[in-house]
C-alpha cells in the first residue's frame, strides 16, 4: 500500500516531467514579448538529445499498445486541439495521448509525445484549467527542460540508472521513479507556469483560471487526516508549493479579464467516459481525498445523481464513524435525483440489511434486479432476496 500511495504522489508530480530539443538555443526571458522557439529537428542518434528521443520514440509505440490508453477518437482529437492552440507552430510535432488511470498527471517528452491521464481530466473545471497544465507541459517542452535533467544526471553519475530505468519498470511505474529522481528544479517549474499563462493568453483562453487547478489538488491532498501534502508528497518537494504557485498564477494573471473558460466544452467531452474515471478513483483507495474531490464535483453540479452515489459509495467503503449514516443520506438524494447507475441500489441494499432493516433493503435488491437483471452478480442479489423470505425468479 505505501508502495502504491508513494507511485501515486510520484505520478502526480510527472505533471512536471518531460521535455527536450534537438537545437541549442540561447533562452530568452520569460515575458510578454517572449516568443517560442522554431520547430525542433531530430537530433543525432550519437548525442544525448539523439538518445532520450530514440527512448521516448519506443515508449510512445509501446503506449499506442497499451491498454491503459483511452481508445476514444473524440477525445484525443479534442486534446489535440487544446496542445495545438498553445503549441501554435510546434502543434505538427505534437501527439496528445489520453491515458486511463485515476492520478494526476500529464507529462511531455523530447520527441512531442504528451500523455494526460484520466485522474487529471476529471479534477479540471473547465477546458481553460486543462489548458493551463497542457500549457505548463508545452513550456518545459519549448525550454528543453528535460535535456537540461538528462545532462545533470549525467553529471552525477547517474546516468546509467536514468536509461535503465526504461526497460525495467514499465510505462506506469518508470514514470513515477524518473518524477521522483531527475525531477524539475522548482526554477524550472516555474519557468513552465509563466510560459504556459503566456500560451493560455496568446490562444484565448482565461488565464485567472490556472491558479484554481493549484487550490483544487492542495485541498483535495490534505484531507487525509493528519496529512500535510507540502512534506508527504513528492510533487510538493519539488514543484513550488501549491499556495505560492497559486499565489503567483493569480499574480501574473491580475491584468486579465476574461478569455475563453469552456466548462461545459470540457463535460461534453468527457460525459460518456466519467463513470469508469469515478470507478477508477473508487478503486485508488484514498477516500478522503476521493470524498473531496466528489465534494467539489457536486457543488459545482448539484443535480448529477450519479456523484452522490459515487460519495456514498466511497463513505461505504471506508466504513469509519459515521460513514454509514452518510453513505445512506448520499444514496438517497441520487435515487431522488435520478441518474445514477444500478449499482447504487445493491450497496443501499447493503447498508439496509447490515443495520437489520430488511425490507428495506428487499426493495433495494429488487430494484437492483430490475435495473441490471442480467449484472455478473445478480445471482447473489437473489440469493440474498431467498435468505430474507423471498422467493426470488
Amino acid at each position: 500500500m505505501k508502495r502504491r500511495r508513494w507511485l501515486a504522489a510520484a505520478c502526480a508530480h510527472c505533471a512536471g516531467w518531460g521535455a527536450g530539443s534537438a537545437v541549442a538555443q540561447e533562452a530568452p526571458p520569460v515575458d510578454e514579448r517572449w516568443a517560442a522557439p522554431t520547430r525542433f529537428t531530430r537530433p543525432e542518434l550519437s548525442s544525448d538529445e539523439g538518445g532520450l528521443w530514440a527512448m521516448m520514440d519506443r515508449e510512445e509505440t509501446r503506449l499506442r499498445r497499451s491498454s491503459f490508453l483511452i481508445r476514444d477518437a473524440a477525445l484525443r482529437d479534442y486534446l489535440q486541439g487544446i496542445a495545438c492552440k498553445l503549441g501554435a507552430d510546434h502543434c505538427p510535432d505534437v501527439r496528445v495521448y489520453p491515458v486511463r488511470t485515476p492520478y494526476f498527471n500529464a507529462s511531455m517528452a523530447p520527441n512531442g509525445m504528451m500523455q494526460v491521464w484520466s485522474g487529471l481530466l476529471l479534477r479540471v473545471d473547465n477546458e481553460a484549467q486543462l489548458a493551463a497544465i497542457l500549457g505548463h507541459e508545452m513550456g518545459h517542452y519549448l525550454r528543453r527542460h528535460t535535456v537540461e535533467r538528462l545532462r545533470d544526471a549525467k553529471a552525477r553519475s547517474s546516468f546509467s540508472m536514468f536509461m535503465g530505468l526504461f526497460g525495467v519498470v514499465g510505462l506506469l511505474g518508470q514514470l513515477g521513479a524518473l518524477a521522483g529522481l531527475f525531477g524539475f528544479s522548482r526554477d524550472q517549474e516555474r519557468e513552465a507556469d509563466r510560459i504556459g499563462l503566456l500560451l493560455m493568453r496568446r490562444a484565448g483562453y482565461d488565464p485567472r483560471e490556472a491558479a484554481k487547478v493549484w487550490d483544487n489538488l492542495r485541498a483535495e491532498l490534505a484531507a487525509t487526516p493528519g496529512g500535510d501534502p507540502t512534506s508527504s508528497s513528492p510533487m510538493f518537494a519539488s514543484h513550488p508549493p501549491s499556495d505560492e504557485r497559486s499565489q503567483t498564477l493569480t499574480e501574473l494573471a491580475a491584468k486579465d479579464s476574461g478569455g475563453f473558460v469552456g466548462a461545459s466544452e470540457l463535460g461534453s467531452r468527457l460525459a460518456a467516459l466519467q463513470h469508469d474515471m469515478l470507478d477508477d478513483e473508487l478503486r485508488r483507495g484514498q477516500p478522503a481525498e476521493t470524498q473531496a474531490l466528489l465534494g467539489r464535483l457536486i457543488e459545482r453540479s448539484p443535480q448529477r445523481g450519479d456523484l452522490r452515489y459515487f460519495r456514498g459509495e466511497s463513505r461505504r467503503l471506508r466504513d469509519t464513524d459515521g460513514d454509514a449514516a452518510a453513505a445512506l443520506a448520499d444514496f438517497a438524494e441520487a435515487d431522488r435525483l435520478g441518474g445514477a447507475p444500478p449499482a447504487l441500489y445493491r450497496a443501499w441494499g447493503g447498508l439496509h440489511h447490515k443495520a437489520g432493516r430488511n425490507d428495506a433493503a428487499r426493495d433495494a435488491w429488487r430494484r437492483y434486479l430490475e435495473l441490471a437483471p442480467g449484472a455478473p452478480d445478480a445471482a447473489l442479489v437473489r440469493a440474498h432476496l431467498n435468505e430474507l423470505g423471498e422467493k426470488s425468479t
